[in-house]
């Protein structure tokens, strides 16, 4: 059980940090904002419902990769090379960039810098029992299971039923990660978790582990495309 001190210093941690990165990030996010007006109509921000503690939901902020009307043109779930995508979604996505605006989730108290990933209710209304442990913290920006599947999107357009892998897979072994970090995570672990992020964000990390070695061997694989 997390002590009041240990749940008292994460939060200290969680808004200095987020205070400190908005407002060093601030003359990027007005990059960004532009680049996203010139580049297609629309908001610069794209908020979408997820559900954090308590299992209380909340408007998960980020910078919008995707035309306006992409909820009406496809799947929740995005993978590969979506045309949904605008070319400076695209770019924002591959370096993690549209993530950015959840420090404002981070310091309004939605989430905490360490967590487990929020997810959107569909999939949540699917949780088992032992997996709604989650619930007993706030989510949060990165944590073990988004370590491990930093590369998902790649990974599930390897697929020709990329929301099947995800659903019975991909989210059961990332929830899994998540919670046995959770049986022993301490204020040191996290300043770990947010080291490794911040690294793996400038050096090319390894691929994600595949669902076809984690027992989903009968999956079928999209058939992989030639490049010249």
């Amino acid at each position: 059980m997390r002590s009041a001190l240990d749940t008292a210093l994460r939060r200290a941690l969680d808004v200095a940090v987020s205070t400190i990165a908005l407002l060093l990030l601030s003359p990027l996010f007005a990059s960004i904002a532009l680049l996203i007006k010139l580049g297609s109509r629309g908001p610069v921000f794209f908020v979408q419902t997820r559900v954090g503690r308590g299992c209380a939901p909340f408007g998960l902020l980020k910078f919008r990769t995707m035309v306006t009307d992409a909820p009406a043109q496809g799947p929740t779930l995005t993978v590969g090379e979506d045309p949904r995508i605008t070319r400076v979604g695209a770019v924002l996505r591959r370096y993690k960039l549209d993530e950015l605006p959840q420090f404002a989730n981070v310091l309004w108290g939605d989430m905490s810098l360490v967590g487990p990933r929020p997810e959107v209710p569909e999939y949540v209304a699917r949780y088992t029992e032992e997996q709604r442990r989650v619930f007993a913290v706030r989510p949060g920006i990165t944590d073990p299971a988004s370590l491990a599947y930093h590369d998902e999107a790649s990974l599930l357009a390897n697929f020709d039923d990329p929301e099947r892998v995800y659903r019975e897979h991909v989210l059961p072994r990332k929830l899994a990660l998540s919670l046995d970090y959770l049986a022993q995570r301490t204020i040191v672990s996290d300043l770990r978790v947010i080291a490794e992020t911040a690294l793996r964000m400038v050096v090319r990390p390894k691929p994600s582990p595949s669902p076809a070695r984690e027992g989903a061997p009968s999956v079928p694989r999209r058939p992989r495309r030639m490049r010249w």
